[in-house]
């Protein structure tokens, strides 16, 4: 885990701001990061510290801003009565690792770069579904020319239900549209939604026979105390029409042992899971020896622009928190959790 402070020049007159950046996993590339910052004209880049063993209290008591994730850093910085810190910008759109009650309880703000994975988990998503229905997947794994098993399925004319309407589950949406597939938004009121023509509230699925008999499901749910568990024997039990299982929200959300108890039992078709629980899923559990199974290792959302996204989000931020002493660009609510 790399880290390095810098500080940040204000766009008024005033006094500094010092902020920590911290890579959230090895996906991001530090210098990469480093590289952004250096180049945005908004920053004096100048000093940096490599590695937590840099950071004293001193430093961590005073900084203002934290950009990016590290569970010990972040757990010492609260545990401290004479920490300043006022803002966190998340390098992802889900936020369920961070401790939200400790957040709001000191006032924290919190916020996300939501919307920068619109694009890639849906084009994963309609991957997913294509390798899946057209017997890609199958035809690589049995290195057979010949397929005995029934002919592949096309997108176009299948239902489908999305679990999540916001920019990733609409995005979904829209490109399921293109194929030609009818859907269904799912959120926690019904709410219309952008990419939806209908949409179904949470308290409503077990009761609504559109999404009984969906060809598709799709989790793009974030996690929340509502969300834990939700897709669970009772709700694989419901299902009457086989459908493939997509999750790309977070692991959590699904009842491992109840999903693979379904992938037996038929109740559910197949399955594509870019998350899981646990995760990283381990070597010996059943769903990797599964035929009717595509793991792929939380990638869904990661692309090449991801840091530069990231940072323009950040930047709108910055000159909302120097202008009004608030970030205002995908603000989390501490209390729902998104």
């Amino acid at each position: 885990m790399y880290l390095f402070i810098f500080t940040y020049i204000l766009y008024k007159e005033g006094d500094k701001l010092n902020i920590l950046v911290a890579a959230p996993n090895t996906n991001f590339d530090i210098d990469k990061i480093k590289t952004n910052f250096k180049e945005n004209g908004n920053f004096d880049n100048d000093n940096i510290y490599y590695e937590d063993e840099s950071l004293s209290k001193d430093i961590l008591d005073s900084i203002d801003i934290l950009v990016g994730y590290n569970k010990e850093l972040l757990d010492k910085i609260l545990n401290s009565d004479n920490a300043q810190l006022k803002w966190i910008q998340a390098l992802s759109a889900g936020v369920d690792y961070y401790p939200l009650s400790q957040l709001k309880a000191k006032n924290i703000y919190l916020t996300t770069v939501s919307g920068i994975h619109a694009e890639p988990i849906s084009e994963t998503v309609i991957g997913m579904i294509l390798g899946n229905y057209r017997a890609i997947n199958e035809s690589a794994r049995k290195r057979s020319w010949y397929q005995p098993n029934a002919m592949p399925k096309m997108i176009n004319g299948k239902h489908a239900v999305v679990f999540g309407t916001g920019h990733i589950g609409g995005r979904i949406a829209e490109l399921l549209d293109a194929f030609g597939a009818e859907t269904i938004g799912i959120n926690h009121s019904g709410h219309p939604a952008d990419g939806f023509a209908q949409t179904v509230s949470m308290d409503n699925v077990m009761n609504d026979d559109r999404v009984l008999n969906a060809d598709l499901i799709i989790n793009a749910l974030p996690l929340s105390d509502s969300t834990y568990h939700y897709y669970n024997e009772k709700f694989f039990n419901a299902l009457n029409n086989q459908p493939m299982f997509i999750s790309i929200g977070r692991g959590p959300s699904t009842v491992t042992k109840d999903l693979i108890n379904a992938l037996y039992n038929q109740q559910v078709g197949s399955a594509a899971l870019d998350v899981t629980d646990p995760e990283p899923l381990p070597s010996d559990n059943p769903l990797w020896q599964m035929d009717n199974v595509l793991i792929t290792a939380h990638i869904s959302g990661l692309h090449a622009e991801y840091m530069d996204e990231s940072l323009a989000i950040l930047d709108e931020n910055m000159q909302a928190f120097n202008n009004d002493g608030k970030p205002n660009k995908n603000l989390v609510n501490l209390v729902e959790g998104y």
